[in-house]
């Protein structure tokens, strides 16, 4: 497998893999395979080794019904518009449904291709995938040739001054930007190129599956509006740039349209990073930049996550970060299936945590300040394994992204590089009296406590019986108790991460959270 930086070698046929970039603009693996090969032909792969697994989990939670899943959705409606924009070029997509490491070369002999040209991925299953088609195409010689498209900078490119790769955000994200240049940002010509563009033979132009092909069954959008495709990233990309300026202030409270809403098209790559990161780094130049600046650190962040995982992909394994903390002893037993079934469900009794799952469960989307709360409180206060979440996340997140995941997760539970402290705990009664004050967004999803005053929202318990029932609530029955009580599940983090506790002694560490049931 040749990852290429420049390419000076000419091919008579090659063939561009989407995967995690289906977009035609500012593309780097279809830019060097038209520029390099009299004849191109794309193809996008349906991969049963990642939508087997999905398909398995969902029949174990939730026997008998059929699997639903917005990523698998998103993809197809993308790749909808992705061969659209092929064949107005004079191309198309062959859409296969399979094992890649078996199609790939199957596909590259039948269109006699030389070469195969794919973008980087930086997952360890997906480096053993592609070593594996790299060395089914070898033996027929045929060469596999990936190039970096999803991120600025990869693995070693930013690095300290003693070139070793940093663990902490702050002087990376200031390397990082030192290191920027205008090439670093510019976009790809694949238009001029596009001639060499091939249509699919008939033979191998069946369309694209049905979602119940791949095993699937439609999902309820719910309230989530999230246009796919191309087009989708270039709506919501026009809206944020309106009002990038209060990105800043505005990006930590869910119940306004703060954020960009582009994860998940950076994710499955409908837009390209340079495109986004050259308007952030030009907008953050300006007098009112504040707002670009923040975006352009958020776009970092997501470079510092891949590079971790490159050189650390022990993560990927579901080991924490910081070796030492392997030792943590999590709630285990009875209590913390409770607890954790009780935030998967929305029923902890504390507002904003209960609306951020119900939010996830619905849409599958979450704001970022409310997944930093939801972590906290299932790792801080209920003591419940920070893998735990990191699975329920990654099962229902649009744009799951497992760099990034893993990375928030450890840095909520503070076993990851660069974590918050294992002494700061995210109190979640004051979180939501700063972030949703006026209880718009807690409402959004807890309809039941409509009518309970902003200044009780963020914690009813506190009201008393007469109050909750003129609002219409009764603790218990259509709204649960506090499952822990904040200021004790604190201190028992704090003796679960090793500070001594009044009362439990040296053997503070393995102290249990004793949960309440529903």
């Amino acid at each position: 497998m040749t990852q290429a930086r420049e390419l000076d070698a000419y091919f008579d046929n090659g063939l561009v893999w989407f995967r995690r970039d289906l977009r035609t603009g500012d593309h780097a693996a279809l830019y060097y395979a038209l520029k390099h090969c009299g004849r191109v032909w794309c193809v996008f792969v349906c991969d049963t080794t990642i939508l087997q697994p999905l398909i398995d989990r969902a029949h174990t939670q939730h026997p008998g019904r059929k699997p639903q899943d917005r990523r698998i959705e998103f993809i197809l409606a993308s790749l909808a518009e992705l061969d659209r924009s092929l064949r107005d070029g004079g191309g198309g997509l062959i859409v296969a449904h399979g094992d890649p490491r078996e199609l790939i070369p199957r596909l590259a002999d039948q269109l006699k291709i030389d070469a195969v040209f794919t973008n980087h991925d930086y997952e360890p299953s997906a480096i053993e995938r592609d070593e594996a088609v790299a060395k089914n195409l070898h033996g027929a010689r045929r060469e596999l040739i990936t190039f970096k498209d999803q991120v600025i900078f990869e693995r070693d490119e930013v690095l300290t001054a003693q070139h070793k790769p940093f663990t902490v955000f702050t002087p990376y994200r200031n390397a990082w930007l030192k290191q920027l240049t205008p090439f670093d940002l510019k976009p790809y010509p694949v238009e001029r190129y596009a001639a060499s563009l091939s249509k699919p033979p008939a033979h191998l132009d069946p369309g694209l599956p049905p979602l119940s092909r791949l095993g699937f069954t439609p999902s309820d959008p719910g309230d989530l509006n999230l246009p796919p495709g191309m087009s989708g990233a270039q709506q919501l990309l026009e809206d944020f740039l309106s009002r990038i300026d209060r990105y800043a202030e505005r990006r930590d409270f869910p119940a306004d349209a703060g954020p960009s809403y582009l994860s998940v098209h950076l994710r499955f790559g409908t837009v390209s990073i340079r495109t986004l990161a050259r308007l952030a780094h030009a907008l953050s130049l300006q007098p009112d930049g504040t707002g670009a600046a923040t975006w352009l650190t958020e776009l970092i962040w997501r470079d510092f996550y891949f590079m971790i995982l490159a050189h650390h992909p022990r993560v990927a394994s579901g080991a924490p970060f910081t070796a030492e903390f392997d030792r943590i002893r999590w709630a285990r037993g009875r209590d913390a299936d409770v607890a954790f079934a009780a935030w998967c469900e929305g029923r902890t009794g504390y507002p904003l945590v209960d609306a951020a799952m119900l939010q996830i469960n619905s849409t599958g989307y979450m704001h970022n300040r409310l997944r930093m709360v939801a972590a906290s409180f299932l790792v801080k206060d209920l003591g419940v394994d920070w893998r735990l979440g990191e699975r329920y996340f990654a099962d229902l997140l649009n744009d799951f992204d497992f760099a990034a995941n893993n990375g928030n997760w450890q840095w909520a539970a503070s076993t990851g590089c660069d974590a918050q402290p294992w002494f700061r705990v995210f109190n979640p009664v004051t979180q939501s009296e700063k972030f949703d004050p006026q209880g718009r967004f807690i409402k959004r999803y807890l309809p039941q406590l409509q009518k309970v005053p902003s200044k009780w929202i963020h914690a009813p318990w506190l009201a008393t019986e007469e109050q909750l029932a003129a609002w219409g609530v009764v603790l218990g029955e259509n709204y649960p108790r506090p499952i822990v009580d904040h200021a004790h599940a604190r201190q028992l983090t704090l003796a679960r991460f090793g500070m001594p506790m009044p009362g439990l002694g040296a053997r503070a560490g393995v102290h249990r959270t004793r949960i309440k049931a529903r």
